[in-house]
C-alpha cells in the first residue's frame, strides 16, 4: 500500500510497502478517496511538535468504507464518509458531548490520524472507531476531505461569536488562506454583520470580495488598523477572527477589536501577546479554539450539501506530496491542497 509518510522532522518519505489493514471490533478500513493538505502539518514537518513516531499523514480524510470489523452498526461497505479528525478517550465528558477536541485526556494521547496516528495519505485508512464516521451522502469524497478541518475549524470559531453578529455590527477575517476563505463563506451565510477581510496580497483580498467581504484591506499596511476603524467607526469591530495567529495579526486585532467584543486566533503562526488592561478594550473576550465537535461537523457537510459553502481545491497525486508541501511553505496554494490516491 502506497502511503506519504513522516519518520522525523524534515523527513516526510512515499512509501510502497505498507500492509493493507484489516479491521475488527468497531474498526472500519476507508478506502481514500481525498486527504487535505493542511498548513497545521508543517508543524509536524518543519517543527518536529510530534516526536519518537513514525506514521502516515493526512488529518482532512474524506472515502468509501471498504470493510468493517464485527461491532460495526450503521455502516456498509460503499457508504460515502468523512473521518471526524480529532480523536479522543470517547468516554469522558466532553467527548459525550461530542466534543473531542476537548476531550479531558488529551494531553496523554496522539491528537489523531495524521496527527501521531496513521492517518488518510494513503490508499486506505483504518479508522479505530466507527463514531469518527460521518456519512457525507452525496458529496464528492475528493472535494469533501478539507470540510474536516478547513471549514469545521472556522464553523466553530464562527458559531460561538454568532449572538454577538448583529446586522449593525462589523466582523474582520484575518488571513484569506485554506480556512479564512471559508469563512467568509460561512459568515456571509450565518449572519448579517458586515465583514471586512485583511491579507497581504490583492490576489487573495480581490477573492475574499467575491467570497462575500464587505470590505478589505491589506494587513501590511502601516496603517490598516486606522483603515479598518474608518469602517467600523467609533465602535470597532464586534468579532476578529484571526487565521494567521502571528504577533503582528494579533496586534492588529487588539487594535481593531471593539468593547466587549471577541478576539478570536485561530492560526497557528505562533504570535505572543502581552496582557495590558490600557489597550484591550474592556469586555473584549481572547480566545484560541481548537477544531470543531463532531455534531458540529453533521452541520458543515448540511452547509456543503446545500452547496453554501464550497472549497476551493487543487488536486495532487500522493506521490507529489513533498512538492505539494513546499508549495504550501511558499504560500503557493490557493484554497486547500487534496491528495487522491
Amino acid at each position: 500500500m502506497k502511503a506519504v509518510r513522516f519518520f522525523g522532522t524534515n523527513d516526510v518519505r512515499i512509501v510502497n510497502d505498507l500492509e493493507k489493514p484489516s479491521p475488527k471490533g468497531d474498526e472500519v478500513l476507508l478506502k481514500i478517496g481525498g486527504a487535505g493538505v493542511c498548513h497545521s502539518d508543517l508543524h509536524i514537518i518543519d517543527e518536529g511538535i510530534v516526536s519518537g513516531v513514525t506514521f502516515t499523514l493526512g488529518h482532512e480524510n474524506a472515502g468509501w468504507i471498504e470493510e468493517i470489523g464485527d461491532d460495526v452498526k450503521g455502516f456498509k461497505k460503499g457508504d460515502a464518509v468523512l473521518v471526524y479528525g480529532p480523536w479522543g478517550c470517547g468516554h469522558c465528558k466532553p467527548c459525550q458531548h461530542s466534543n473531542e477536541n476537548y476531550c479531558d485526556h488529551q494531553s496523554e494521547m496522539a491528537y489523531g490520524g495524521g496527527l501521531g496516528l496513521n492517518g488518510g495519505m494513503a490508499e486506505y485508512m483504518l479508522v479505530p472507531s466507527s463514531r469518527l464516521l460521518v456519512p457525507i451522502h452525496d458529496l464528492d469524497p475528493v472535494v469533501a476531505a478539507p470540510l474536516t478541518d478547513a471549514a469545521l475549524t472556522p464553523y466553530s470559531a464562527i458559531k460561538r461569536s454568532l449572538p454577538k453578529l448583529m446586522p449593525d455590527e462589523y466582523v474582520v477575517v484575518i488571513g484569506v488562506g485554506g480556512l479564512g476563505h471559508v469563512a467568509l463563506q460561512i459568515l456571509s451565510e450565518m449572519c448579517s454583520s458586515a465583514i471586512i477581510a485583511c491579507d497581504i496580497t490583492q490576489e487573495r483580498l480581490d477573492f475574499a470580495k467575491k467570497l462575500g467581504a464587505a470590505h478589505v484591506v491589506n494587513s501590511m499596511d502601516k496603517d490598516a488598523a486606522e483603515q479598518i476603524r474608518n469602517i467600523t467607526g467609533i465602535k470597532k469591530a464586534k468579532v476578529v477572527i484571526d487565521f494567521v495567529g502571528a504577533s503582528s495579526t494579533i496586534d492588529l486585532g487588539t487594535k481593531i477589536v471593539g468593547l466587549d467584543g471577541d478576539l478570536t486566533i485561530v492560526g497557528l503562526g505562533g504570535g505572543k501577546y502581552e496582557y495590558n488592561m490600557n489597550v484591550l478594550p474592556f469586555g473584549v473576550s481572547m480566545t484560541n479554539p481548537y477544531w470543531g465537535s463532531r455534531t458540529e461537523l453533521m452541520e458543515v457537510i448540511g452547509l456543503a450539501l446545500q452547496k453554501k459553502i464550497k472549497i476551493e481545491i487543487q488536486k495532487f497525486k500522493l506521490d507529489e506530496a513533498v512538492e505539494v508541501y513546499d508549495k504550501l511553505r511558499k504560500g503557493q496554494i490557493k484554497g486547500r491542497a487534496v491528495l487522491v490516491p
